[in-house]
C-alpha cells in the first residue's frame, strides 16, 4: 500500500514539474501513463521514448500553429533575432503577443541599422497557452507581453559578438562600480535575499573573455525605448545612469523581483 502511495505521489510531482518547466509536458506525460501498457516489453524505455517523441512533434509541429488561438505567436529565429538557447525553444518558453513580435522585429531593424552583424537576442519569453500561467522562475512572464533580451558583449579584441556569458544567458552581471548606485546592496539590506538569486541559474559559463559592450547595449537600449509599442523597459538603476540613455520608460522593478544587470526586460 505505502508503496503505491509513493508511486503515485511521485507521478504527481513529476507532472507538476514537468507542467510547470514546459507547459504541456505534463499533459503528455499523463497521456503516455494511460496509452503505454505496462505488460509490454522494456516498458521504460518505450514509455520514456514515446514520451519524448510526441513532446517534441507536438512542440514543433502543432503548437506553433494552435499558439495563435490563444494571443500568442512563436518567435523565429532570423539573422536579425535569435534564441540564445535551443532549450529555450524546447520548453516552450519562446512565445509573446503578436503586438510584441511586431515591435522585437522593428527593435531589431533598427538595431540592424547601425550593428549590421549583430541579432537581438533573446532569452525567456512566455509560454503558448493561458494568461496568468507563470513562467517560472519569473514573477510576470505570463501574458505573452514581456521578453528578457540579452545584452551585447564583445570579445578580447574589442568586437562586438553575439556570443553571451554564460549558457542560460543568466546570472553573468555587469555590476556597480564603487562609483556607481548599488541598487543590489540595498534591496538585499532591506531582506530580499533573492535579488541575486540568477548568479546560481547560469548552467556554467562560457566564452570568459567576453566584456560587456556599452556602445552597442546602448543602441539596443535605444532602440527599444524608441518602439512605440514598448510601454516600460526594466534594467538596473546604475546601467541605465552609465549608458546615459533618458527615457520615462525605464523602471525600476523592484526589490521584490531579481536584479536587471544581466539583461534587459521589456513589455
Amino acid at each position: 500500500m505505502f508503496k503505491k502511495i509513493a508511486k503515485l505521489v511521485l507521478k504527481l510531482l513529476l507532472f507538476l514539474f514537468l507542467t510547470a518547466l514546459t507547459q504541456i509536458g505534463g499533459v503528455i506525460y499523463i497521456l503516455t501513463e494511460l496509452l503505454v501498457k505496462r505488460n509490454i516489453h522494456k516498458y521504460r524505455l518505450k514509455k520514456t521514448a514515446i514520451f519524448l517523441i510526441t513532446y517534441v512533434c507536438i512542440t514543433f509541429l502543432i503548437i506553433p500553429h494552435i499558439a495563435p488561438l490563444f494571443g500568442r505567436e512563436k518567435i523565429k529565429d532570423t539573422t536579425q533575432i535569435k534564441a540564445h538557447s535551443f532549450v529555450t525553444k524546447f520548453l516552450n518558453r519562446n512565445y509573446v503577443h503578436p503586438e510584441l513580435y511586431t515591435a522585437l522585429e522593428e527593435i531589431a531593424n533598427s538595431f540592424h541599422r547601425s550593428n549590421p552583424d549583430i541579432a537581438l537576442v533573446y532569452l525567456d519569453a512566455s509560454f503558448p497557452f493561458i494568461d496568468g500561467f507563470s513562467l517560472l522562475p519569473h514573477l510576470s512572464h505570463n501574458d505573452g507581453k514581456k521578453i528578457d533580451i540579452s545584452f551585447i558583449y564583445q570579445d578580447h579584441n574589442n568586437k562586438t559578438t553575439n556570443k553571451k556569458p554564460s549558457i542560460s544567458g543568466y546570472g553573468v552581471f555587469e555590476s556597480p562600480t564603487q562609483q556607481e548606485y548599488n541598487q543590489t546592496l540595498i534591496c538585499k539590506q532591506k531582506g530580499n535575499w533573492q535579488y541575486d538569486f540568477t548568479k546560481y541559474t547560469t548552467f556554467g559559463t562560457l566564452n570568459k573573455g567576453l566584456k560587456f559592450s556599452e556602445k552597442a547595449t546602448k543602441d539596443l537600449l535605444l532602440a527599444i525605448v524608441k518602439q512605440k509599442q514598448i510601454e516600460k523597459v526594466f534594467i538596473e538603476p546604475h546601467l541605465k545612469n552609465r549608458l546615459k540613455v533618458q527615457s520615462t520608460k525605464i523602471r525600476f522593478h523592484g526589490c521584490q523581483a531579481v536584479r536587471h544587470d544581466d539583461h534587459i526586460q521589456l513589455k
